[in-house]
């Protein structure tokens, strides 16, 4: 297989914090196998703080990286819909705006994908972690092989979204994101794998630090939360992404956790969603 070059993909708003969006960038820079594109998209104005943040590397490296400005805020789905048609490589990292990628991450999709040519998306294992990346909270793990991937999709995301490597014409052929609030990876994930039968492939490796802090779990609660959880569940259940079944089981489980006490509702997530 020739060298594959890649973009990166990143959407930032203006409620993102300067000091983690640097962290990210520069986890990005300090890849063993480095990008040949970092893409930025600017969702909405941005606080003079973000701006300087990026101007610094834009000017540092003018011919990596590529900045688009939107004029307003469209929420993630959107801004990454725009931002992936704008990517000038076949094959797209994601990262967000205030994580952090271990130094071998890129590497190793790009390894993968070597070794499953058949796959046009590719992920890792997440690291949830608060303050520092030695903070470690919680491993995310997800199904290795497609076969699993596509069970296991039926009720739960199998793909953590900003860990993935993908191909651009597979994204696009598959409709691209959509504005779908708090779903625009599972609603994309969910297209791809169990309507276009994309094969995918999960490095059992923890490469991707994910940032959370005390509202984390709280963002997962309460009724307005769960009307938005189940009725996007019920929509792929009538589009038939899932039966009857595995709806009542995944959307009646996460109706039950969202009206749970906030201290119980983590406790569920770190007994038996986390490792």
């Amino acid at each position: 297989m020739e060298e594959i070059k890649y973009s990166i993909l990143m959407s930032v708003y203006c409620k993102e914090k300067p000091e983690w969006l640097k962290i990210s960038i520069e986890s990005m820079l300090a890849q063993t196998k480095k990008a040949d594109e970092f893409l930025i998209v600017k969702d909405g104005p941005l606080t003079p703080e973000l701006d300087r943040v990026i101007e610094e590397y834009a000017q540092k490296y003018p011919s990596l990286f590529t900045l688009i400005q939107l004029e307003t805020n469209r929420g993630l789905g959107p801004a990454l819909a725009y931002g992936l048609t704008k990517c000038r490589n076949g094959w797209i990292v994601r990262m967000d705006s205030d994580d952090y990628s271990v130094p071998s991450r890129c590497e190793k999709l790009l390894k993968a994908l070597e070794q499953h040519p058949d796959c046009s998306i590719i992920g890792t294992y997440e690291v949830e972690f608060e303050g520092e990346t030695d903070n470690r909270i919680a491993v995310h793990r997800v199904p290795e092989h497609s076969d699993e991937i596509y069970e296991f999709m039926k009720r739960r995301c199998a793909l953590l979204h900003p860990t993935v490597l993908y191909k651009k014409e597979t994204i696009l052929k598959c409709g691209n994101y959509h504005k779908v609030t708090l779903y625009e990876d599972y609603d994309l994930f969910m297209r791809c794998v169990l309507e276009h039968k994309v094969k995918c492939y999960n490095i059992p490796e923890e490469l991707y630090y994910i940032r959370i802090n005390s509202d984390f779990f709280k963002r997962r609660g309460g009724l307005r939360y769960m009307k938005t959880a189940v009725s996007f569940k019920w929509k792929q259940f009538r589009k038939g992404y899932m039966n009857f079944v595995d709806f009542i089981v995944s959307a009646g489980s996460q109706a039950v956790v969202c009206v749970l006490p906030n201290k119980i509702r983590r406790y569920i997530y770190m007994k038996f969603l986390r490792k």
